[in-house]
Formats: structure tokens, C-alpha cells, sequence
């Protein structure tokens, strides 16, 4: 079964690969570009800028699909996933805390759209990680008061719509204002989500999209997960200022300069919990996308799961099932072990699983790197922790020290699948066989 689960898992990560997503909606016809039902207006210059963990897979299938009509561009990834290109200039940089690489080459993608005149078309791929990995300092603010920051950030238990209304307030690319630079030219941006209800305004801190949120907003995160003593300095001050309306605020939903941007969604989770569910039903599973809207904290997403697995293991069936759910738990980290958020949850789901029940659970992300570990996630069944037992393992306390990766490990079920270079959430699969008992 855990063979079974990580098929359909990669199966769904197949479904959401940028040349595959690129290939099939953009194209030129009659002389216009064109994207899904939307026709652009000609354009005399193309310039593109690509930021995230898909760039240079999305930035590569652009070249092939506009060729030499790119006039100039620049693409921006996390280190271990550039690939070599034509026409593009690549740069690699730190996620998911940012990096000297990062401040450089968010610099050149904000030349490029300022490069961009009437007339010409601004194309911008973005992904998950970007809002990370473009990196500019507020006035006042050194790298190392920003990766502070971040760090707290992402280890708050924020969900990343928090996250990112706090980083938009402190950037000058974020939250719109890439639209702003590249004005008046036209502004495409190709998306791939990695947040749930694929809110343009989110994915990425929403460089071409407006911002409702504001300073006081921003200054609101703080507050309500704690960090407000510890944030440094220098953003304090920052926002406060923006507060005080001594800075200029991002620009809002109705403001004119978003008349000339299309926002388009190349692909999200359940475009991928999709081509899943054809693979689990092509090895005869009875399937059923649950959702792709997980969210909250993963003590909150364990009960959920867990509640779901016995109302569908009670009801019985004629063919083993296949349980789909796509989303975005958060994590609130306060122990020193290495992880990330899927394997913390594998492990709370193994510590509740019956070893005679025959259920197998997979975690991951479609990226491929969970946290900062070379795995994608994990795989467990009601026989991982009896195996720790065996090998004098306690799961508890790498549950406790937040070291699920040290304890996947040791005992097994790390799954394996290096950069996919696209990124749309996490995927847990959970496959039941006929007349299991919980």
C-alpha cells in the first residue's frame, strides 16, 4: 500500500508541472498571445521576470512557446533549482529565509519592469517561494534584521495570508507594487497557487495584485502571534511609520493602475488532487477528493483527518478507497529538531493509527522539500511506531523536539522525490482496504 500511496502522490505532482500547465494554455495565434480565453494586445517589447521555486521550469517552457520576441528578462529560484536557459538570465537565492542573492536579483527583476514602457507587455511566472525569495530592505533595515524576521515569521504558527500581509508592507515589489513599476505597460501574470483560495493578492505577497490589507494590518500579525517584542527594530519602526501615514500605502482593489494586469491561475492543488484521483482510480481504488482547503494548525488537521478516516472505515466497501486532501496546515515550532510540517504530521498520525486497521497515510509536498530537509514528506501505517518500538525508538519524543525527519530516518518512510520545480501545497493521500476496522 505505502508503494500505491506514493504512485498517486507523484501522479498528482505530474498533473501541476509548469511545461505541461504552460504548454497547454499559452500560445500565439494570428500574430496574439493568447492565455486560456483571454487574447493580449500586441505588444511592441516582451519582457519577463520569473520568481519562485517553478521559475526556471516556467521560465524555460516561455522561452520555447515566445522565442525571440523576449526582449530581455531575469529569473529568480531557490538554490538546486535553476536550469539553464536561452534567452533568461538565471539567478539562484535563499529560501525560505532570504539571502544576499535575494536582495540582487529582486533588484534586476524590478529593473526589468521598469524597463517596460507603454505599449510593451510585462509576462511574470509566478510560484511558490516567491514571496520569499524576492528580498528587498526597507530603508534602515540590514539583511540580517530581515532573515530575523522572517525566521519568526515562518515559525509563528501564521498562516501565510498573515505571513505575507506583513511582508508587503515591508518591500517595495510586494502587494502590487511590481504593477506600480512596470506601469503603464501591460502586465500579464501567470500563477501557480500555492495557498488555499488561490488569492492572487496572496501567492507570492501579490506583486501585481491589489492589496486590501494595510500598516495596521501588518502591525496586527505581530500582536496576535506574539512577536511584536522580538520583531526587530528597524521593521517596527517602518511600520509604524506606515501607521502614521508617513509612507505611501500598497495600492488597493480600484486603483486604475490594475486596469492594463491580468491575473491568471495556471494551476493549484486540486487541478493536481485531480490527476491523483485518476491514478488511484486506474489502480482500482474507489476515490473521493475531500478537499483542498486544509488549513490551521496540524493538531487541528490530524483530528480532522483522523475523524474523516473512521466515518469512511466504518461504512465499508466492495474496493479499497482512496482518500484525497490537499491544503496548507501551519506549524507553531518550538522545539530544535529538523522537519517540516508534513513529516510533523505523518508522525502525529502514526502515534494514532492502529497497527491492525491496514491504513496507509501519506503527507507531502508537491514541491518536494518539506522545511528545510531534502524529503518531500512521509509515509506511515499502523506499523512505523511499532517498529520505532522495536528499534528503541520513541516517537513521542521526536514528536516533542519537532525531529520527525531524524525519526523517519531511522525507521523509514521518507519519501523521496528531489525538486519537482512546481509547488502547489501539500497532498495527504490515505488509502483504506476493504472491510478495515478502526
Amino acid at each position: 500500500m505505502r508503494n500505491f500511496a506514493e504512485q498517486i502522490f507523484r501522479a498528482g505532482v505530474e498533473q501541476v508541472l509548469p511545461d505541461r500547465l504552460l504548454r497547454s494554455q499559452l500560445r500565439f495565434e494570428q500574430g496574439r498571445l493568447r492565455i486560456g480565453n483571454h487574447t493580449l494586445p500586441p505588444f511592441r517589447k516582451l519582457f519577463v521576470m520569473a520568481a519562485g521555486k517553478a521559475a526556471a521550469s516556467m521560465a524555460k517552457e516561455a522561452e520555447e512557446i515566445l522565442g525571440d520576441r523576449i526582449t530581455a528578462g531575469h529569473v529568480l529560484t531557490k538554490y538546486g533549482h535553476g536550469l539553464p536557459l536561452k534567452r533568461l538570465a538565471v539567478s539562484e537565492a535563499g529560501h525560505p529565509l532570504p539571502d544576499a542573492a535575494g536582495v540582487e536579483a529582486t533588484c534586476r527583476l524590478l529593473a526589468i519592469a521598469r524597463q517596460a514602457q507603454e505599449g510593451d507587455l510585462l509576462l511574470c511566472l509566478l510560484s511558490g517561494g516567491a514571496s520569499a525569495l524576492m528580498t528587498d530592505l526597507p530603508e534602515g533595515c540590514s539583511l540580517d534584521e530581515l532573515i530575523l524576521a522572517n525566521d519568526l515569521l515562518v515559525k509563528s504558527g501564521a498562516d501565510i495570508a498573515a505571513i505575507n500581509t506583513l511582508r508587503k508592507h515591508v518591500s517595495a515589489i510586494k502587494g502590487g507594487q511590481l504593477a506600480v513599476a512596470a506601469a503603464p505597460a501591460n502586465v500579464l501574470s501567470l500563477i501557480l497557487s500555492d495557498v488555499v483560495g488561490d488569492d492572487p493578492g496572496v501567492i507570492a505577497s501579490g506583486p501585481t495584485a491589489a492589496d486590501p490589507t494595510t500598516y495596521a494590518d501588518a502591525w496586527s500579525v505581530l500582536e496576535r502571534y506574539g512577536l511584536l517584542d522580538r520583531f526587530p527594530a528597524s521593521l517596527r519602526t517602518h511600520l509604524q511609520k506606515g501607521r502614521e501615514g508617513l509612507r505611501n500605502e500598497t495600492p488597493k482593489p480600484g486603483d486604475p493602475i490594475f486596469n492594463n494586469v491580468l491575473n491568471y491561475m495556471l494551476g493549484n492543488n486540486r487541478l493536481a488532487l485531480e490527476g491523483a484521483a485518476r491514478k488511484a482510480a486506474s489502480l482500482g481504488f474507489e476515490t473521493h477528493i475531500l478537499t483542498d482547503g486544509l488549513k490551521g494548525d496540524v493538531t487541528d488537521v490530524e483530528e480532522y483527518i483522523l475523524q474523516t478516516i473512521r466515518s469512511f472505515a466504518e461504512t465499508g466497501g466492495r474496493k479499497p478507497r482512496c482518500l484525497l486532501l490537499g491544503g496548507e496546515p501551519t506549524l507553531n515550532v518550538s522545539g530544535a529538531g529538523l522537519g517540516g510540517r508534513n513529516q510533523h504530521l505523518a508522525l502525529r498520525l502514526a502515534l494514532k493509527m492502529d497497527p491492525g486497521n491496514g491504513i496507509t497515510l501519506l503527507c507531502a509536498g508537491t514541491d518536494g522539500t518539506d522545511g528545510p530537509t531534502d524529503a518531500a514528506g512521509a509515509v506511515v501505517d499502523g506499523q512505523t511506531c511499532i517498529d520505532a518500538q522495536l528499534m528503541h525508538i520513541h516517537a513521542i519524543d521526536y514528536l516533542h523536539r519537532f525531529d520527525s525527519y531524524s525519526f523517519f530516518q531511522q525507521v523509514g518512510g521518507h519519501i523521496f522525490t528531489g525538486s519537482t520545480r512546481t509547488n502547489v501545497m501539500d497532498m495527504v493521500v490515505v488509502l483504506i482496504p476493504i472491510n478495515s476496522n478502526t
